[in-house]
């Protein structure tokens, strides 16, 4: 089935035009992991998951390389040697003689002293280094350290008022239900309508402290905000956004950051 971007209206595959509001219909593909029908422009498989703008990027990278034979006959010229190095002539010097001293030096008895050697003043005393009080305790008696607020996002579902926390170190949070492929993130198998999802039915990115949500092919449709989410396209995330899985706003979340 081919689902309307414009209505949602469920159309076969071989139509071109949606039969509810005659808009254009995108084309379909096969997914190359699994075979399954797929829309041309979807990011991944609404079946197994697979990430088909990598394989697209693999499809156009052609390296070249040269052939065996090129390489093997191209021609080394012979090198001339070099000149040898000419060594320096060694340059001519004089030993160095000591300065005759005069026989006659007659040496004074009597020298005489410097009655006011030069004295050199003292160096200044370092000065005391100041003194730091500590901090006062806490009340429990421990001094009071800084901690560094750690960013969480989380799904709040609507229905039976379950919080669900996003695993944390992972880039992309899979939403579905159990399958043999790719399994998800996020289980909603357990909520109350759960049918209606389908088993890899959207991924949520993040990048930094950025959170964008994707529909991955789903049978049913994503929304946000009450309003449909293309596939391929993806909606950035702000704390307050509520999310359907499906039509109907029957299996549905508030995403939250803090």
């Amino acid at each position: 089935m081919i689902v309307c971007p414009n209505c949602s209206h469920q159309n076969p595959d071989s139509a071109v035009q949606c039969e509810a509001c005659y808009t254009p219909l995108p084309v379909l593909a096969t997914c190359p992991s699994c075979g399954a029908s797929i829309q041309a422009d979807a990011s991944f498989c609404g079946q197994c998951g697979f990430d088909l703008r990598t394989a697209t990027a693999q499809e156009t990278a052609t390296p070249t390389q040269p052939a065996r034979s090129e390489v093997n006959s191209l021609e080394v010229p012979e090198l001339t040697p070099p000149d040898p190095l000419v060594q320096p002539e060694p340059l001519p010097f004089a030993a160095a003689q000591p300065d005759p001293q005069p026989d006659n030096l007659a040496l004074d008895p009597f020298p005489v002293l410097d009655p006011q050697p030069d004295l050199q003043p003292a160096p200044p005393a370092p000065a005391p280094a100041p003194t730091v009080a500590p901090s006062a305790p806490a009340p429990g008696g421990a001094y009071s350290t800084t901690q560094l607020q750690v960013i969480q996002a989380r799904l709040l579902h609507i229905q039976t008022n379950a919080l669900l926390e996003l695993p944390a170190n992972v880039t992309v949070v899979r939403i579905g239900k159990p399958n043999d492929r790719v399994p998800p993130d996020i289980d909603v198998s357990g909520f109350p309508d759960s049918e209606i999802v389908s088993r890899s039915h959207a991924a949520i990115r993040v990048e930094g402290d950025v959170y964008y949500i994707e529909d991955v092919g789903s049978s049913n449709g994503t929304y946000v905000n009450n309003m449909p989410l293309p596939v391929g396209n993806r909606h950035r995330l702000r704390t307050g956004d509520r999310i359907a899985l499906g039509k109907g706003d029957k299996v549905s979340f508030l995403f939250q950051v803090g």
